[in-house]
């Protein structure tokens, strides 16, 4: 007899340590999921973790489920996190690594949130099977919306990062749409594994199938139907590829200045030596490029100066990253200008709004000030007066983006609403080496032309620099950390339509909201 029970307890252990490898099953089918791998587990790569949570009766384990995907998921898809903090705060490499595993235990807290708001309805109010997956579900999908991360990613991107014509439907629900839908997806996969021994089983899988295929082909008539272009410009894209120790130095005033100058002249002028007799409209150079503080009040500063002379025997105009200063507040900004053909500035510039955490300001200082005298080497800038204004200039409308500001729909929304006819975004990626995440920045930047129909022109220090079409079509890429410079032919319609998620922007936040309270609704009623 105590050796049957001895062996039920055995068998019960390792049934219970098997059933952990299910979350971390979730966390790896995540992480392979997303850029710069395919998206081959996205459908199901919940799946596992909620079929723990549905064997679970203690609120701990749910809670420590949900934390292991998430913990595993972004040790896999952004590991790039351990380099950041090596090259930006200047950690050591043992020391980077155990910064990188503190960030994986915190960085998507939306997961075990979202076990630990499922529990609470599902202890209270006790809906069944079905009614209690779909109440999951839905929560996943709104924490996952509104978690607070350093990156503001979704599951959406992925579709366009492997080229698959799903992605053309952003134009009706944004990313953060086909992120939802793609989650969603979870839940009938769920059903057709419970019953994969059963016809009922292989019918969901099948439909789930047919629908995806269906999609994609929706996504290609989408594609076909695009208006063709009535304008075009010509861009040369310059990246210098310049090291993070010789930008620091320039900025803080130790040198490197001239030869960063030099560095991007001379690409600028290997650039029209190589594209001779080609119209080029204008240069693009990447955030921050210029290697001194450009604005109305330096003009006669050494290096503007040598600026708009080059700029001017050249007859080439150039829209430039540079630091510049607030009068008002006499706070450095993160600015990009427009130099005309003869190198004057023309008004107005633009300062980036959506600041860096920790890079540029400190959270919560406006409210605790003390705060600077503990953090004093973090950055302290001015914050831009948003999307209010394009830059116009030789009757171009161009909407302006400085790094991950590219990243949030809103903001390039109120550009489409302004009437940008193309957007430029000038980003500085240095800081995250060569693996992932210039890949994920990448392809998240260019998302935005697709969801309002515009042109995106991206280009960087470090790379990727390239130019995105309205149809998402992207052109030559550049490649990772190499100085490099390219010439693109952009066609672009004067008077961009306006787009179903341009104009119903709160639509599917809306549906999912209205989705989840009337299931919990009928939990309420049910019990």
């Amino acid at each position: 007899m105590n050796s049957v029970r001895y062996m039920q307890k055995f068998m019960n252990q390792n049934k219970s340590k098997a059933n952990w490898l299910l979350p971390a099953l979730s966390g790896f089918f995540i992480g392979t999921s997303y850029i710069p791998f395919p998206p081959w587990a996205s459908l199901f790569c919940f799946v596992p973790l909620w079929l723990f949570w549905q064997q679970q009766t203690r609120l701990k384990d749910v809670l420590l489920g949900g934390a292991l995907t998430a913990f595993v998921f972004t040790l896999i898809g952004f590991n790039w996190v351990t380099y950041l903090l090596h090259e930006f705060a200047h950690l050591d490499w043992p020391i980077a690594v155990v910064g990188m595993i503190v960030y994986a235990l915190i960085a998507h807290l939306y997961v075990p949130l979202t076990g630990l708001l499922w529990f609470l309805i599902q202890s209270k109010f006790k809906p069944g099977n079905f009614l209690s997956l779909g109440l999951l579900s839905l929560i996943t999908i709104l924490c996952e919306r509104y978690s607070l991360t350093l990156f503001d990613w979704n599951f959406g991107y992925s579709w366009y990062g492997s080229n698959l014509p799903v992605y053309q439907w952003a134009e009706f629900i944004g990313f953060s749409g086909l992120s939802a839908a793609t989650l969603l997806c979870n839940l009938p996969l769920y059903f057709a594994w419970e019953q994969r021994k059963q016809l009922r089983g292989k019918i969901i899988l099948g439909s789930v199938i047919v629908g995806f295929v269906i999609l994609n082909m929706g996504g290609l008539a989408l594609k076909a139907r695009i208006p063709a272009p009535d304008a075009s410009v010509t861009a040369l894209l310059v990246q210098a590829s310049t090291e993070n120790s010789e930008k620091m130095a320039a900025e803080l005033g130790k040198g490197y200045s001239q030869e960063i100058m030099n560095r991007y002249t001379a690409l600028t002028d290997k650039a029209l030596k190589d594209y001779d007799g080609i119209h080029i409209d204008f240069a693009v150079w990447p955030e921050t490029a210029f290697p001194a503080l450009l604005g109305s009040q330096f003009t006669q500063n050494k290096l503007p100066k040598a600026l708009s002379q080059f700029l001017q025997e050249r007859q080439l105009p150039l829209i430039t990253g540079a630091y510049s200063i607030e009068e008002k507040t006499q706070l450095i900004t993160n600015s990009l200008f427009v130099l005309d053909k003869d190198g004057q500035l023309v008004s107005p510039h633009y300062s980036k709004t959506i600041l860096l955490a920790f890079g540029e300001y400190i959270p919560g200082e406006q409210i605790f000030p003390q705060i600077r005298d503990w953090l004093p080497a973090t950055g302290h800038f001015a914050k831009g007066a948003g999307p209010t204004q394009l830059l116009e200039w030789k009757g171009y409308k161009m909407g302006a983006q400085i790094c991950y500001e590219s990243l949030f729909p809103a903001f390039s929304r109120s550009l489409a609403q302004l009437g940008a006819e193309f957007i430029v975004n000038v980003t500085n990626d240095s800081w995250y080496g060569t693996w992932q995440e210039p890949y994920q920045h990448f392809y998240m930047t260019l998302a935005r032309g697709i969801e309002f129909r515009r042109p995106v022109l991206r280009v960087t220090n470090t790379g990727i620099s390239s130019v995105a079409l309205a149809s998402g079509e992207i052109l030559e890429r550049s490649p990772v950390h190499e100085p490099w410079a390219g010439v693109y032919q952009i066609p672009y319609l004067k008077n961009p339509p306006i787009t179903f998620y341009q104009t119903w922007f709160g639509l599917v936040p809306g549906l999912l909201w209205g989705s989840l309270l009337v299931l919990l609704g009928l939990a309420v009623n049910r019990r």
